[in-house]
């Protein structure tokens, strides 16, 4: 499409997919509104304050920033002009015991450090990473467009990746074949945690997660992964785009199967010729749109489909510093157990693992001088496993703090604590609308992944396309954002579609031509 487009686009939800879809479309020359129930931009990956300290709601780990440079690009922007990147090394610590494995992109050193702590998987490192590449590079292209058919599946990127990607395989057990160490395989499979599903049970396909982290490494935006999306609320409005936070969408007006816009909390009508949803997927078909409207989504069929886990989190402000790396995982002394509590049992760990970033290690903008600000986050069963958080929660939180003082470089943290709040499930689900608490939207198995996920272009209502985790292709924010410009792309192609339909029945009406 050249020139600008009359065409009004209304964004429900200023998350990462929300974000970045208005900021192609702006780019384009859409009329673009957004429209955000939080007072701040950025959903679960905006950014939280406690007094001084600052910190990341969500998202810590940034990977493959080379996708993110794709996207500001396409938007007319270079995305260095907003933020400034620190890359990692190592990329994080893993911590089994007494034993405290630290990879990084130098392959060559991660393979030394690994036969130092774990000998003879050195070589086995080598052949994941070797194969991984391979992987990588056919299961990428089906990351980048949409599957809205069966037929889809028949198209040669398919068929090339089809031997690579041991979907009927499982995390682990494509693990198991690399190293001989139980540490070791968690340490390359504990990446399923991003889809809040479990190694034992997530498709082998996503032995490509600590690929990716391996290969391409991990990096840390200063102010934190909100500021991204600071940024890409700016692009937004230097292209004539704006953003309404604190401005939540009670409906999705729809008339003859076709979205004609948005219906505001407040009662306030907004037209609009395109809507991008951008809002949790199941929070938003079982709230947004009239009972009787979805049929493939209804709140009956939502209720029995896969989720991911969920996760209590601790913000933390501390005074003094913290001899602790960026990121930092603290593995169960009964790992599996754990993973099986979570996933499948619905019950919560004596024995949990803990997830620490510390970004004041690297950043001095989070807390004020000499302090640090800690964010602990533990993976839990979502909330479809019944537990009461609100009577839980004070006890898990004294388990997340005693869990955090039994590490040595904690040792005494309780008493150096300026700020401090605790997040449940159920406050992921009633103040920012995760649908179950589940904090990685749809899980990724095989009946949820590709044409078996919600599509692209919403396949109930014309007029609508999806974004974020919820759709193709998953998520994650690499993948988010991919997601963002797979449905601008469709929105854009409808639109001009639309547009010539509309012209050449206009021409043909002035010519006296019979409709």
């Amino acid at each position: 499409m050249t020139g600008k487009s009359a065409a009004k686009v209304a964004v429900v939800g200023a998350g990462p997919g929300g974000l970045a879809a208005a900021m192609l479309l702006a780019a384009k020359g859409y009329e673009v509104e957004v429209f955000e129930k939080q007072e701040t931009v950025g959903g679960r990956s905006g950014e939280l304050r406690l007094g001084e300290y600052r910190f990341d709601r969500g998202a810590t780990f940034l990977m493959m920033p080379h996708l993110l440079e794709e996207l500001f690009a396409l938007a007319g922007r270079s995305l260095h002009s907003y933020i400034s990147m620190k890359k990692l090394n190592p990329l994080y610590s893993l911590h089994f015991g007494d034993t405290v494995f630290r990879p990084s992109t130098d392959q060559k050193q991660t393979a030394a450090e690994i036969e130092r702590l774990f000998p003879g998987n050195g070589a086995g490192y080598r052949r994941f990473m070797a194969d991984e590449d391979d992987k990588f590079a056919r299961v990428m292209p089906l990351l980048q467009r949409p599957f809205q058919s069966p037929a889809d599946y028949l198209k040669r990127d398919v068929l090339h990746a089809l031997p690579k990607l041991h979907a009927a395989d499982t995390v682990y057990r494509r693990l198991s074949k690399y190293f001989d160490d139980e540490r070791l395989r968690y340490a390359f499979t504990f990446q399923a945690k991003y889809l809040g599903m479990s190694p034992w049970e997530c498709p082998g396909t996503f032995t490509i997660l600590s690929y990716l982290e391996h290969r391409y490494g991990l990096y840390h935006p200063v102010g934190g992964i909100n500021k991204v999306l600071q940024a890409m609320a700016d692009v937004i409005k230097e292209h004539g785009g704006s953003i309404r936070t604190s401005s939540p969408v009670g409906r999705i007006l729809v008339k003859n199967r076709q979205a004609s816009g948005l219906l505001l909390e407040n009662g306030e009508k907004v037209q609009a010729d395109y809507v991008v949803l951008g809002a949790d997927f199941g929070t938003a078909v079982t709230r947004l749109f009239e009972p009787g409207v979805l049929k493939k989504y209804t709140p009956a069929k939502m209720a029995r489909k896969r989720y991911s886990c969920s996760t209590a989190m601790l913000y933390l402000g501390v005074d003094g510093t913290v001899d602790l790396g960026h990121h930092s995982v603290h593995f169960s002394g009964d790992y599996r157990r754990n993973v099986d509590e979570i996933t499948r049992q619905g019950v919560l760990s004596a024995d949990p693992s803990i997830y620490i970033h510390n970004p004041s290690v690297i950043d001095d903008t989070l807390a004020p001088a000499g302090k640090s600000s800690l964010y602990v986050l533990m993976p839990v069963p979502n909330l479809q496993a019944g537990i009461d958080w609100q009577q839980e929660g004070p006890a898990v939180r004294a388990q997340m703090m005693e869990r955090l003082e039994r590490i040595p470089q904690l040792a005494g943290l309780s008493s150096r604590l300026e700020e401090s709040q605790f997040f449940s499930p159920l406050d992921w689900r009633d103040h920012l609308d995760v649908y179950n608490g589940a904090t990685f939207n749809l899980a990724h198995n095989l009946g949820q992944m590709m044409y078996l996920r919600p599509h692209n272009t919403f396949q109930e209502v014309s007029g609508i396309w999806l974004v974020g985790g919820g759709t193709h292709p998953g998520s994650g924010l690499p993948t988010i954002f991919e997601s963002a410009k797979i449905s601008a792309r469709l929105l854009e192609e409808h639109d001009r579609a639309a547009r010539s339909r509309s012209v050449a029945v206009a021409g043909a009406a002035g010519s006296g031509v019979p409709l």
